[in-house]
C-alpha cells in the first residue's frame, strides 16, 4: 500500500504550528466559539435527557439493583465519546465550513506564497455549506452500506472479529476526506476526484483520519483538534495533491 503513516503525523504537527501564525487567528475562534457553543448544548441536552430516562428505569427496578445505575452512567459516558467522535465534527464542521474555507486558503497561501482567486463571504458561503452537504450524503449513503456489512459480519462466526476494523477505518477515511476537502474545495476540485486522490495514498490518508479521529473523541481537546486538521490537511493537499504546475514553492520558514 502506498503512503506513510509518518507523514500524517508530520502534516499535523505542521498544521498545529500554523494555526499560530498572526492573521489566522479569527478563521479559528469564532468556530471554536461555535464549537464549544455546540458542545455544551449537546452534552447538557444529553446528559439530562438521560438521567431522565435512568430516573424512569431505576423507579421500575427494585432497590436492590440500584448499582446497575452506576453501571448504566458509565455505559453512558462511553457512548458519549463514541457520539463525539464520529458525529461531533460533521455537526459543528458545518457551522465552521466557511471559516475553515478561509483558514485553508490562507494557510495554503503560506505555504505556496501564491495566493488564491478572492472570494466574498457572499460567494464563499453558498459554496462551501452546499460542499458540506454533499460530504454529509456520501457519509450517509456510504455508511449505511458499512452498517449493513458490519451486521452481516457480526452474525458470521470469525468474521465479527473485523467489525471493529471495518468500523474504525471507515471512520478513519471520513475525517480525511472531510478535511483536505477545504483545500480541494477552494481548488474546485471535484468531490470523486478528491477521494480518488487520497485512495492514492491510503497509509498517509487513512493515518491522518485515524488521529483526527482519536483526538475527536476526546471531550474538550476535540473542539481544539478541527483548525488543527484544516491547516494538516492543507498542508497535506499542497504537498501531495495539488497539480505539479500549481503547487509552488514551500517556504522554508514552515517546515
Amino acid at each position: 500500500m502506498r503512503g506513510n503513516p509518518a507523514k500524517a503525523l508530520d502534516y499535523l504537527s505542521r498544521g498545529a504550528h500554523l494555526i499560530t501564525t498572526p492573521g489566522l487567528r479569527r478563521f479559528i475562534v469564532v468556530p471554536l466559539l461555535a464549537n464549544v457553543v455546540v458542545f455544551i448544548l449537546t452534552t447538557i441536552a444529553l446528559v439530562n435527557l438521560f438521567s431522565d430516562v435512568l430516573s424512569m428505569l431505576m423507579g421500575w427496578l427494585p432497590g436492590w439493583l440500584e448499582f446497575l445505575a452506576w453501571v448504566l452512567w458509565a455505559i453512558f459516558a462511553l457512548a458519549l465519546l463514541v457520539f463525539y467522535g464520529y458525529s461531533f465534527n460533521l455537526i459543528t464542521n458545518l457551522i465552521a465550513a466557511p471559516f475553515y474555507g478561509f483558514l485553508a486558503e490562507k494557510i495554503e497561501t503560506k505555504l505556496t506564497g501564491i495566493p488564491l482567486p478572492e472570494e466574498t463571504w457572499a460567494q464563499l458561503i453558498p459554496r462551501t455549506l452546499g460542499r458540506e452537504l454533499v460530504k454529509l450524503w456520501y457519509f450517509f449513503t456510504r455508511g449505511l452500506l458499512v452498517l449493513l456489512v458490519v451486521i452481516i459480519s457480526w452474525f458470521i462466526p470469525g468474521l465479527n472479529l473485523i467489525v471493529l476494523a471495518i468500523t474504525t477505518l471507515w471512520a478513519a477515511w471520513c475525517m480525511s476526506v472531510q478535511y483536505v476537502d477545504y483545500p480541494a474545495d477552494n481548488h474546485q476540485t471535484p468531490f470523486p476526484e478528491l477521494r480518488k486522490k487520497l485512495g492514492a495514498a491510503p497509509l498517509t490518508s487513512y493515518s491522518f483520519g485515524g488521529l483526527v479521529m482519536l483526538g475527536s473523541m476526546i471531550p474538550i481537546v476535540n473542539i481544539f483538534v478541527m483548525p488543527i486538521a484544516v491547516a494538516g490537511a492543507t498542508v497535506y493537499w499542497v504537498e501531495e495533491m495539488r497539480e505539479e504546475n500549481d503547487v509552488g514553492r514551500l517556504r522554508s520558514d514552515v517546515r
